[in-house]
């Protein structure tokens, strides 16, 4: 959130500041679900991070201030290596992409030689180089079929939507990193059933990185819990599925950020996080104050050396060829 000192004065100010000097240098503001509301509020296209990048490589803008972190801003500079991306602040990481680097990756294939290498989306461009696919939380499932059914995979690095697309698919040769994303890790069975007791008409949306997606799931599978109003959702499919259902209530389990994108979309819906203090610190580091100083010193650029970059996206080219991403919706605009 912004500082509780910050006015809406001085938010509209921002905004009209960071949306002139955009105008200036000819500049697209792209931003993840999980920013601050502000910063969703500036940019021109929100979404997830496959659909920013490809919002990137199709923008006619030759500036591109990335709001989010630093594998994302990557990404569009690997779709768009003729285009300046330009990521607001330098610490805005990822602990996820963190628990793998290309060396771990390197000695992990030589341990299975012939394997597939499958890297979701959320890691580093060197890892994603080392890598035969990359996938989303949306397409995963597609991807995995996509690999003939007798070579084994090795998944990377998230060990929640590993386990999820092992029992979707059914294939035991699938070797998972134990990997984890902190905020998602930090969601678990038992803030959903006290969110569920308290919203018992709500429909619950997980996102399949969440720590509790492997228990929640088995438990429907199994019957323990009631299946009803329960859709396990890429971050896009959660913005998708409140347009198409007859619910007014959803408990949503991912990021708290991507509550006030759902919250503008759906003024007439009521959305409950799981846990309000799933929130990413990384994410959260971009200010509007950054944003602007991105735009007025044309920092900080983000490059991919261009053999990495070449092997990337082979990767990222082969996730997108499958299918399973879909497109950044359109922000909404500040002064509405």
């Amino acid at each position: 959130m912004s500082s509780p000192d910050t006015t809406l004065a001085d938010l509209t100010a921002l905004h009209a500041r960071i949306r002139a000097l955009a105008a200036e240098r000819g500049a697209v503001i792209l931003a993840h679900n999980y920013e601050r509301p502000e910063v969703q509020d500036v940019a021109d296209f929100v979404g997830d991070s496959l659909g920013l990048s490809r919002e990137a490589a199709r923008t006619d803008a030759q500036v591109i201030v990335f709001c989010g972190v630093h594998f994302m801003a990557e990404t569009a500079a690997i779709l768009s290596p003729e285009k300046t991306v330009l990521l607001p602040d330098l610490a805005a990481g990822c602990s996820l992409a963190d628990t793998i680097d290309a060396a771990q990756l390197r000695a992990w294939k030589v341990e299975h030689p012939g394997a597939v290498v499958v890297a979701y989306v959320n890691t580093s461009a060197e890892v994603k180089g080392e890598a035969d696919y990359c996938c989303t939380s949306g397409n995963a499932v597609e991807v995995i079929n996509a690999i003939p059914a007798d070579r084994e995979i090795l998944f990377l690095p998230d060990m929640y939507l590993g386990a999820h697309v092992r029992r979707i698919t059914g294939r035991e040769n699938i070797r998972v990193w134990m990997g984890e994303c902190h905020v998602h890790a930090g969601i678990d069975p038992e803030n959903i059933r006290r969110q569920r007791a308290l919203h018992p008409e709500a429909e619950f949306l997980i996102h399949p990185e969440c720590g509790c997606a492997t228990s929640v799931v088995e438990a429907v599978s199994a019957g323990d819990v009631d299946p009803t109003g329960v859709h396990i959702l890429s971050t896009e499919g959660m913005i998708q599925r409140p347009g198409a259902s007859a619910a007014d209530t959803f408990i949503v389990a991912t990021e708290v950020g991507i509550l006030h994108r759902l919250q503008r979309a759906y003024p007439g819906k009521t959305f409950h996080a799981a846990n309000e203090r799933a929130s990413c610190a990384y994410m959260k580091v971009t200010t509007l104050p950054k944003v602007l100083g991105a735009l007025g010193r044309m920092e900080h650029r983000i490059t991919v050396a261009p053999d990495v970059a070449a092997r990337a996206r082979l990767a990222i080219e082969r996730m997108v060829a499958i299918g399973g991403a879909t497109p950044a919706g359109p922000g909404v605009d500040p002064g509405e």
